[in-house]
């Protein structure tokens, strides 16, 4: 494929007003400025698909940080709802790669938002929801989706375990019971990982065995915290433990900015679209996001879909750029910040020579409203095309 006359906005060091980008096997071969586009590819017309952005924006595929599309299906009620596993507080096993349906609508409203890629995995109902995995937002198969999987560990502090546990007559039902459990598991782990150091050869414990990447750093926990005091938790017993993390929510960061500057954690933060129908998202405000960043904290938006829909994440982004965010920062937080909190940079998030082919056309900002998904691209094939842009030579 070939992409010609773009307005061409990396996420990297240099932009391209009027550019291309060549993809050859789903990777990006070459990018620069029309000056340096090889004239003898335009010209092989019937050889490679040609874009001709007409001065359109071209940018990086926008990611969605933390979302659980497809493991909590839309319109299919309970049927379709395998987001939480209500019966037990310590799930660390579960896979969200065993419960993701890309068949769920909200895949296809994505790609129409130009939404290539996204963090999906367990809800909140339990101290250890279990592994998130990172795919791309097109496919049958979600195994030959994925990019990056377990991606995180799922762990979850505050109101939902608390609400979700209080009823059963069993723990939890305080934030102190929450974090015990969770230092309960973690030094558990920790046992384990020890022995299995010391005696290679010995059986795999499967409730376990699945802290190894958490343990070893390959992986961050990935916390659900809304509540200042909660976010707060969160950091200590990831101190504790010398644990990599992300602050999804994250809702009274900009509270606690300079501790979270110091700590040195990345946030998701959303989903500020949707309601404040909890106590403790009572502080949740679209300036949130904005002031985290100006902090030097890195920071990334979330829909949280289904809370709020996955087509809006640009949007969400747009709010928070209309509530203080720098316009550039506000396109990196679901661009190349996402990736960056993800772990997948190396192949999403930035248009550079050897990354993924995802990218999107768009006939403006996709911050603004009124803007449209001209074309979205996926390792290299166009996964939506509005019909009436007339880009596809």
């Amino acid at each position: 494929m070939l992409i010609i006359h773009g307005n061409i906005k990396t996420m990297e060091e240099k932009d391209y007003a009027d550019g291309f980008i060549r993809i050859l096997d789903g990777k990006i071969a070459a990018i620069g400025t029309m000056e340096e586009c090889p004239q003898d590819v335009i010209a092989g017309h019937g050889k490679e698909e040609i874009l001709d952005a007409r001065g359109n924006l071209v940018m990086p595929g926008i990611i969605e940080a933390h979302c659980h599309m497809g493991i909590t299906e839309e319109k299919k009620g309970m049927e379709g709802d395998d987001c939480n596993e209500n019966v037990n507080p310590i799930t660390p096993y579960l896979r969200a790669i065993d419960a993701i349906n890309p068949m769920d609508a909200a895949f296809n409203d994505a790609l129409q938002a130009g939404i290539t890629s996204a963090m999906i995995g367990p809800g909140s109902a339990n101290v250890v929801g279990g592994q998130f995995a990172f795919v791309k937002t097109h496919g049958r198969c979600i195994d030959h989706m994925i990019v990056k999987a377990p991606a995180a560990m799922k762990v979850a502090f505050g109101e939902n375990p608390k609400v979700n546990y209080s009823g059963q007559e069993t723990s939890p039902s305080t934030r102190m019971a929450i974090a015990a459990m969770l230092r309960e598991e973690l030094t558990k782990a920790l046992a384990y990982q020890s022995k299995k150091e010391k005696e290679p050869d010995m059986e795999k414990d499967f409730r376990y065995e699945c802290w190894l990447p958490v343990l070893r750093g390959e992986i961050p926990l990935k916390a659900h915290v809304h509540r200042a005091d909660d976010i707060l938790t969160a950091v200590r017993i990831a101190k504790e433990f010398g644990l990599r993390m992300t602050l999804d929510h994250c809702s009274e960061g900009h509270l606690i900015m300079e501790e979270l500057q110091e700590a040195g954690f990345p946030a998701i933060v959303g989903p500020d679209m949707a309601s404040r129908n909890k106590i403790e998202v009572q502080n949740m405000a679209f300036k949130t996001a904005g002031l985290l960043a100006r902090h030097g904290i890195l920071t990334a938006i979330t829909t949280d879909h289904p809370v709020s829909k996955i087509q809006f994440l640009p949007i969400c982004a747009g709010l928070a750029v209309k509530a203080g965010m720098p316009k550039e920062e506000g396109l990196r937080s679901i661009t190349i910040n996402a990736a960056r909190i993800c772990g997948v940079d190396k192949r999403v998030g930035s248009l550079a020579v050897g990354k993924d082919g995802d990218i999107v056309i768009f006939d403006g900002s996709p911050m603004e409203v009124f803007d449209r998904t001209l074309c979205t691209i996926i390792e290299g094939k166009i996964v939506y095309y509005d019909e009436e842009s007339g880009i596809l030579c």
